[in-house]
């Protein structure tokens, strides 16, 4: 039988009471984590988002109040009222907050039961995340999941604040405007009223806050909900949120201090100090230096290891002259076997020219003098892992390999590439084993949960990687591509490169990086029509294309167009590095899985033919 709550109210939450409240009568309300029944003594540990208490039930004191917690299981939602005393020194649980009290309860409430859970929120690790995502609201009550919201509110908490005393308004824009794919699709919305038009979820608000800019807002920011209908993976979805900011009248570097300022602020809110300015380094330098844009600086950079070879040497090897040749340490891995050589080399990708040479004590039996120029200039001792990549002179050379006005050529950032995912690949192998990132995964604020790999601190490391290259070849499409948006500006002195070598061509681009994954990407954008119309001929687009596309934006352009620049970082992302997560599926309440489908409602799903008729939609079978 169950009790109606009445005019009882909460005095207070699960993980508040301590010895100072010994002797209050107080009401606490939550879920049975865990009942213990030993006869005249029941123990119900009550839990809720803030914590856990013991509660006692004496069958000598509080009959009836015994026999309801006889009925109580795990899940059941009680209400308990009694007096705060002090445990037993024998009784004391320190792993728990509230471990020196316990409520001996004089009345108790059954709220409301519960079937048996298909897991139990107080186990530590759920194997099966489909069922998690399915029965979310259950997953939702474990105190990990708990504690990455409280991490996710405090971080959003912090930034609004920060910009807000920036001088940023927060401003929201739509989230049904026009089509306008530039590399992910869109998710369309048919109209009701506009027979066979659609409408789409924005993928950013780009282009409308450019236009808040030429409006006059001067400072704009908007925690966004964003949509992209692309393929997924563990750190991506198909709806995610952004923190999204533009200023006018910006140099990069203004934009620069700005972020600093706000995730100096939200890493202070869950109690890391977070130093600024961050370095900084271009793309070009990025590559050379660690073979990816996104560097993760816990592990050291490439080596080039040029000088350690001879030209004869180099060709008994079969090694390009002409390409990189780097080698690659990880710490404290040390020599692997065999078996692990051949097992690790599915991780090294060969398709574009790159050669990898794994094993240094074969070589060092032929060039003994090779590998010590290449541990001296490596910095590596017998504790650490090493290896050389090189470029192959028997790879193919297509006609973009070739060498770029002032950049490396395609070839050369194949090479460095594989070295550089061959770099992070073996780091997050070996990384439980020998703590070769030199830091620990601790979950912030829960000094439990820190794994220790090494000295038991935890690393937040970013960089912002800068002058990125404004164009990509898209082979397929066999013309040049936007490397980004089409509406960064490129270096004022490399404007007239535009079409004759737009290889060349650098933009006014930046990301920020952290611990090797990407937090946010932005720019300086494009002010003057003339010049965003140059950047459509640039990319092909024709002036009929580009103002069927864009027309409404470019004729903004005519009115005033101030100077501006902003960035977007993604908030989901960043809570996951805050709260130790390997998936976004854990930061966000509720996700979908990598074949984009919500499990908990079960969408998508097919809908009415007469909701399809009001649309003006007849679906095909394929």
């Amino acid at each position: 039988m169950l009790d109606f709550l009445g005019t009882k109210q909460r005095t207070h939450t699960c993980g508040e009471l301590r010895t100072a409240h010994a002797g209050q009568t107080v009401t606490i309300m939550g879920w049975v984590n865990r009942r213990r029944d030993h006869g005249n003594l029941i123990f119900l540990d009550l839990r809720d988002r803030y914590g856990m208490t013991q509660v006692v039930l004496d069958k000598d004191l509080s009959p009836d109040g015994h026999a309801k917690a006889e009925q109580a299981r795990p899940e059941y939602v009680i209400c308990a009222t009694g007096a705060v005393r002090e445990r037993g020194k024998d009784a004391v649980n320190p792993k728990m907050p509230t471990g020196e009290i316990e409520i001996a309860a004089s009345e108790l409430l059954i709220l409301n039961d519960a079937k048996v859970p298909p897991f139990s929120p107080a186990e530590e690790a759920i194997g099966n995340e489909e069922v998690r995502l399915k029965y979310r609201y259950i997953d939702l009550r474990r105190p990990e999941m708990q504690h990455n919201f409280e991490v996710r509110h405090k971080v959003a908490l912090a930034v609004r604040k920060y910009l807000s005393s920036q001088g940023f308004f927060e401003i929201e824009t739509p989230f049904m405007t026009r089509s306008t794919p530039e590399g992910a699709r869109d998710y369309l919305v048919p109209s009701r009223v506009h027979p066979g038009e659609f409408y789409a979820l924005p993928q950013s608000p780009q282009l409308f806050k450019q236009i808040l800019m030429i409006s006059g807002m001067d400072r704009y920011f908007q925690i966004a909900r964003c949509f992209r209908d692309e393929d997924l993976r563990a750190d991506r979805q198909p709806e995610f949120t952004q923190i999204d900011l533009e200023m006018t009248f910006p140099q990069q570097e203004t934009v620069f201090r700005v972020v600093e300022g706000f995730l100096a602020a939200a890493f202070k809110a869950v109690g890391i100090a977070l130093p600024t300015p961050f370095p900084q380094i271009t793309y070009d330098e990025a590559m050379r230096r660690f073979g990816i844009d996104k560097p993760d600086l816990r592990l050291p950079g490439l080596t080039d290891v040029r000088e350690a070879f001879t030209v004869g040497q180099l060709e008994t090897l079969a090694i390009d002259p002409a390409l990189p040749i780097v080698a690659v340490r990880v710490p404290k891995v040390g020599e692997l076997s065999r078996k692990e050589r051949e097992d690790n080399r599915p991780l090294f990708d060969m398709r574009k020219g790159a050669k990898l040479i794994d094993d240094l004590k074969r070589l060092e039996k032929t060039f003994p003098e090779v590998v010590a120029k290449v541990r001296a200039a490596a910095d590596a001792n017998e504790h650490d892992l090493l290896v050389i990549v090189a470029g192959d002179p028997t790879h193919h050379i297509r006609a973009s390999d070739t060498k770029l006005t002032g950049r490396l050529s395609e070839r050369e950032i194949a090479v460095l590439s594989a070295a550089g995912n061959l770099r992070v690949e073996l780091a997050k192998k070996y990384a439980d084993r020998h703590g070769c990132f030199g830091v620990t995964d601790a979950v912030v604020g829960d000094p439990e949960r820190e794994t220790g790999l090494v000295e038991g601190s935890r690393a937040f490391r970013p960089i912002w990687v800068t002058d990125f290259p404004m164009f990509e070849y898209d082979e397929a499409e066999q013309q040049w591509m936007p490397a980004h948006h089409p509406f960064t500006s490129p270096h004022d002195e490399d404007m007239d490169r535009l079409v004759s070598d737009p290889a060349s061509v650098r933009a006014r681009y930046y990301d920020l990086a952290m611990n090797g994954l990407e937090l946010g990407s932005g720019s300086i954008r494009i002010h003057r029509q003339d010049v965003q119309q140059e950047i459509f001929r640039a990319l092909g687009m024709s002036d009929e294309e580009a103002k069927t596309r864009f027309g409404f934006f470019l004729e903004a352009l005519q009115y005033g167009t101030p100077p501006h620049g902003g960035i977007a970082l993604g908030l989901d992302r960043l809570v996951m590095i805050l709260a130790g997560a390997t998936s976004l599926r854990e930061v966000i309440a509720f996700p979908k899985t990598a074949k984009a489908i919500d499990l908990m409602v079960d969408a998508p799903t097919p809908v009415s033919d007469a909701q399809l008729r009001e649309l003006h939609i007849r679906p095909t079978k394929q």
